[in-house]
């Protein structure tokens, strides 16, 4: 009920939106979606089951839009530079991605366990929600070996080559910690580039 289910999840995301987590009513999530609350319990669970789905939901077209980004330039400069961006705004738009990336989850948000909870679902985008969650060191690897896999570096300078990409991930999450002046984050990814252009970065 792949339909059904997204429109749960977006459901839940609008609730999210206007209060916190604690006064979300599952009742409320099913009716704004138009469907029962068996309907919502059959795919989800539980409410911490749609915590866990809502979670990996925004974990997933986060690290899509990390994919968009690294393909939509063909400078590997660019790549960078646009997957900072992305990282920046995502994190500042979207208060999931924010407390995924850093790690900080305030009252107002679910806080699910990262590690997998033991899952009896029929249902497997619930059961791979079930699954382990990033945490914000998970999420610096997974961005940071996609870019590495998108500059196709050479094997002598893979390891360099990642040093770069991964400083450029934790330059984003500075600057969603601490918002950067004039000239935002492209200035510091490509200051912080600089020194790597024997790399062909």
């Amino acid at each position: 009920m792949p339909a059904a289910r997204d429109s749960l999840l977006d459901a839940a995301y609008t609730a999210l939106a206007r209060r916190a987590w604690s006064a979300v009513r599952m009742v409320d999530v099913a009716a704004v979606a138009g469907v029962s609350r068996q309907t919502l319990y059959n795919e989800f669970g539980s409410k911490e089951g749609l915590a866990r789905a809502l979670v990996r939901r925004e974990a997933d077209a986060y690290l899509a839009g990390v994919e968009r980004a690294l393909a939509g330039h063909t400078d590997a400069r660019d790549r960078l530079v646009a997957t900072a961006e992305w990282t920046a705004s995502a994190a500042r738009s979207n208060a999931l991605v924010r407390a995924m990336l850093t790690g900080c989850w305030s009252e107002r948000l679910p806080a699910p366990t990262l590690s997998a909870v033991p899952s009896s679902s029929a249902v497997p985008a619930q059961r791979r929600a079930d699954g382990p969650l990033p945490s914000p060191v998970d999420f610096v690897a997974l961005v940071r070996d996609r870019a590495v896999a998108a500059l196709h570096a050479a094997p002598a300078d893979t390891a360099e080559v990642a040093r770069s990409c991964e400083l450029v991930v934790r330059l984003a999450l500075s600057c969603v910690a601490a918002p950067p002046g004039d000239g935002g984050v492209t200035d510091l990814v490509k200051t912080a580039l600089a020194p790597s252009h024997r790399l062909g970065i």
